[in-house]
């Protein structure tokens, strides 16, 4: 639905679409300021995301005999 909005946007305008979608003018607005700047974004995903970067792949060993 972000991604709809973003290529009608300049066409009809957030607050419009909106009114069709359902979707709050806020939500689409909060959304594309998390994108634009990370720090933005809830402590949980913050926490989520770090917790992924420190992650290590494990390796794969294969046990048969």
């Amino acid at each position: 639905m972000i991604a709809f909005i973003d290529d009608h946007r300049g066409a009809y305008g957030v607050e419009p679409i909106c009114r069709v979608l359902p979707i709050a003018p806020s939500t689409y607005h909060a959304h594309v300021a998390r994108l634009a700047d990370p720090t933005r974004a809830c402590h949980r995903l913050s926490q989520s995301r770090a917790a992924a970067r420190e992650r290590t792949p494990m390796k794969l060993t294969a046990v048969f005999s």
